[in-house]
């Protein structure tokens, strides 16, 4: 038995045994990290569509003439199409 220890203990192979355990725990975290990351990125930008769409209707349409998205007369038939 101690003769096995010996073997494995000695030489190149605890250097590629060694590095190859901690490299997969590594790699394995970084996996880990990413995934969790690409979950929150997907996950806020829904949140924040539905906070930036507590707006009142009329200020939303304001800005959008401000803009120049829209004209007069769409401004208007919207405005009275809200009241």
């Amino acid at each position: 038995m101690n003769s096995l220890k010996r073997k494995i203990m000695t030489g190149n192979n605890t250097i590629r045994m060694e590095y190859g355990y901690w490299l997969g725990w590594i790699i394995g975290f970084i996996i880990l990290v990413i995934i969790i990351v690409l979950v929150i990125k997907i996950v806020n930008p829904r949140k924040r569509l539905k906070e930036s769409n507590k707006k009142p209707p009329l200020d939303i349409i304001k800005d959008r003439y401000s803009k120049g998205k829209i004209s007069k007369n769409e401004f208007e038939e919207t405005k009275k199409g809200l009241k």
